[in-house]
């Protein structure tokens, strides 16, 4: 009798713990399915190309293998004219000149993958994608998903990208590149960050490991120091001008 009622307890217990997972799985919500995420990407993508024209001021720090401190640091002027026209301009540079050489290499490859937007854009004509999870970065609810290039190309990304779950604007890249710019490059990874500033998605951080050939890995890293919308370099140029202006008087 006491075995038949142990049985029963057991029994009961096991039931209702079945019963807890089955509630727990069934209130749990469910994920956007993979492909609605995608597309509400590559919709998404269309406004966050710029409808005005910008200025950012960019700081570069190059680091060595082994140094804990920048051994090159540029600092770097780049200009944006809708609806695709993007250039450059060195400021200052200090340090070793291989990081000038470097920055103007990535900012050579921004201002291509401008001009050809198509060649490098987060969608399934490049892409093949996986859903990997949820996180937040920045304070924002993101869907992660994974990122397979279709084709063999340094403007293309293997690893994963941070799709905002409200605007789904793209947050973060980051991964291998799946071709490598350069025989002295053997492997880069790169990490990409983008955010609004006053109406404009931009490009804020970027930070990119590189195992090069013969001295060892080496970083380089970005940050956003100033940025002025097009209204804003309207009145700075005005203000200038005038300035000048009655000096000469």
């Amino acid at each position: 009798m006491a075995i038949t009622t142990k049985r029963l307890v057991n029994g009961a217990l096991i039931a209702l713990l079945c019963s807890m997972s089955v509630a727990q799985e069934t209130a749990r919500p469910e994920s956007m399915p993979l492909q609605a995420i995608i597309q509400s990407m590559q919709s998404a993508q269309v406004p966050t190309i710029p409808k005005a024209a910008y200025q950012v001021i960019r700081e570069y720090r190059l680091f060595g293998a082994t140094n804990s401190k920048a051994n090159s640091e540029v600092v770097a002027e780049v200009n944006f004219r809708p609806p695709a026209f993007k250039d450059y301009r060195i400021q200052k540079s200090s340090g070793s000149s291989r990081g000038q050489q470097l920055v103007r290499q990535v900012l050579d490859r921004e201002v291509e993958a401008t001009t050809n937007r198509a060649s490098s854009a987060i969608n399934t004509d490049n892409y093949s994608f996986d859903y990997i999870g949820e996180a937040v970065l920045d304070g924002q609810a993101c869907y992660i998903l994974g990122l397979r290039p279709k084709r063999k190309e340094t403007d293309l990304i293997s690893g994963e990208v941070w799709i905002d779950k409200h605007s789904f604007f793209v947050r973060q890249i980051e991964g291998e590149l799946e071709k490598s710019p350069s025989w002295w490059l053997k492997q880069v990874r790169i990490k990409i960050l983008f955010a609004d500033f006053q109406g404009n998605w931009v490009q804020t951080k970027m930070e990119a490991n590189a195992d090069v050939r013969i001295v060892g890995t080496h970083t380089l890293t970005s940050r956003i120091v100033d940025y002025r919308r097009e209204d804003q370099l309207a009145a700075t140029r005005s203000r200038r001008s005038a300035v000048l202006g009655g000096g000469t008087k």
